[in-house]
């Protein structure tokens, strides 16, 4: 099963902007997410055309379960 954390911010431009980090960790918590979001928008360090990131919007995991089939 895979893994993708989603962290949704909102910008200076009144719009969302999702950061998605595929393979997250089973284990993340929500102190862990929103310390990593906080450490985003200080460092400023994500360009976006949906301007700068100013605030959290949230954050979700999405999990995907992929299985094959035999065709006959």
């Amino acid at each position: 099963m895979e893994r993708t954390l989603e962290m949704i911010f909102t910008t200076d431009l009144s719009k969302k902007q999702t950061i998605r980090v595929s393979k997250a960790k089973s284990d993340l918590t929500a102190a862990q997410i929103t310390a990593a979001m906080d450490n985003i928008i200080t460092k400023n360090i994500i360009n976006s055309s949906a301007g700068s990131l100013t605030g959290k919007a949230g954050a979700r995991i999405v999990t995907r379960d992929t299985s094959e089939i035999t065709l006959v």
